[in-house]
């Protein structure tokens, strides 16, 4: 996710609210804000050492404002287009930026960050903790200790000397096949662009019913409803494959609910390309996940990621040249903890995180739910897939979706 230095890659987590909001309260909430979060204070140092490694500086500056005037509902979405290509390259300023869309009384707040730090599950928590602040900026926050390495996470009955030749053997058989890969030129030159969707309430609780109706997960349902539709607009080109990433926190109590960290395990599941009934698909894909999930060695994956900073480049060199074996990559939020009353402004909605992967198979579906609505971003590049033929995709899954 850090990719180089000249390569930007954000997360954008936006929240509209209706009400009256103070500037000078914005900087004393980033402020506490930032003392709270390690990461909100470090830079990147990728000279010093062999790899590129995080470095807390004592003199940071704090976390910049950069205000928008509103003019319609969608400038949120023209702002968030715009920090895909905010690259973070001030040592002493933080890696995290505010822009408010200002309006008479709607206004959007973004938080922008490099997604080498932050998770979906951060972007809730700072957006939770900033407007508990501009509601009330008396509050304290607790501050934590970062994490000095993944050893951190290790189990006492960790097996260094095994599972280091476990992972020479990885790092052997990876460095083969990126070497395989490596004559492919191809990259995308295409604009990037994110496409939106919010369903109302009757529609969204209409979903969630009929998942329970048939024992399935409204992840579940998304994946094979996405899935279906790239099948029934690409025919043969599609891939019949979702990739899932997973919150770590699940694995890693020690990782908590509050605290910014940047690694999400992945899942890869699978349509079954002789079956088209959208629900069957969706009960193999629920059972699936949950056997893919309990097979999970979390605290082992960080480790071996550890130890395989000699490949990176080229595994960016791939991802950035290869089509990929997969469909989509598609993030489930679910339902967005953040309470929507406050003394001066109410939270109206959250809208589902935007990012723009440099990668050239850069499909990316983000959903959310709040205030019982669910929302969908859906981002890719022209180079790769047409806005056109995406429209088409999300509308059709949308469709099969709420069918």
């Amino acid at each position: 996710m850090y990719v180089d230095v000249k390569t930007p890659l954000n997360l954008v987590f936006t929240a509209r609210i209706n009400g009256e909001i103070f500037e000078d309260d914005f900087k004393i909430a980033l402020d506490k804000i930032q003392q709270k979060h390690p990461l909100l204070r470090v830079s990147i140092d990728d000279t010093t050492k062999k790899y590129p490694f995080f470095v807390e500086e004592k003199e940071m500056a704090s976390i910049p404002i950069r205000i928008v005037e509103r003019t319609s509902d969608e400038d949120w979405l023209l702002e968030s287009e715009k920090e895909w290509y905010r690259i973070f390259e001030d040592n002493k300023k933080p890696m995290a930026q505010i822009v408010w869309v200002k309006g008479a009384t709607i206004s959007e707040i973004l938080w922008v960050l490099p997604h080498c730090i932050c998770d979906g599950t951060t972007g809730v928590t700072l957006m939770r903790e900033l407007l508990a602040l501009l509601d009330d900026v008396s509050l304290e926050l607790n501050p934590y200790k970062d994490f000095d390495s993944v050893n951190d996470f290790l189990p006492t009955d960790f097996n260094f000397k095994k599972k280091k030749r476990k992972a020479r053997f990885y790092l052997l058989i990876a460095k083969l096949f990126f070497l395989m890969q490596s004559k492919n030129s191809n990259t995308n030159q295409g604009k990037n662009y994110a496409l939106h969707r919010k369903l109302d309430v009757t529609v969204s609780k209409k979903i969630v019913e009929k998942c329970k109706a048939n024992g399935i997960s409204v992840h579940a349902l998304l994946c094979s409803a996405f899935m279906q539709a790239f099948k029934e607009i690409q025919g043969k080109k599609a891939k019949g494959k979702v990739i899932s990433p997973v919150d770590v926190r699940h694995f890693i109590p020690e990782i908590k609910q509050d605290y910014i960290f940047a690694f999400a395990p992945t899942v890869e599941l699978l349509l079954d390309k002789d079956n088209n009934d959208l629900l069957s698909n969706a009960k193999h894909i629920k059972k699936d996940l949950i056997q893919k999930i309990k097979k999970m060695q979390v605290r082992e994956l960080l480790w071996m990621g550890e130890n395989m900073h000699s490949v990176v480049n080229s595994m960016v060199s791939v991802l950035k040249s290869s089509r990929g074996s997969h469909d989509v990559t598609l993030s489930n939020m679910g339902k967005i903890n953040i309470r929507g009353g406050y003394k001066n402004f109410t939270l109206e909605t959250i809208f589902s995180p935007t990012v723009a992967f440099p990668w050239l198979n850069s499909n990316t579906l983000v959903t959310t739910t709040y205030n019982e609505q669910m929302d969908f971003t859906f981002m890719s590049n022209e180079n790769f897939l047409s806005k056109e033929e995406a429209i088409k995709i999300k509308n059709k899954a949308i469709e099969l979706f709420i069918s």
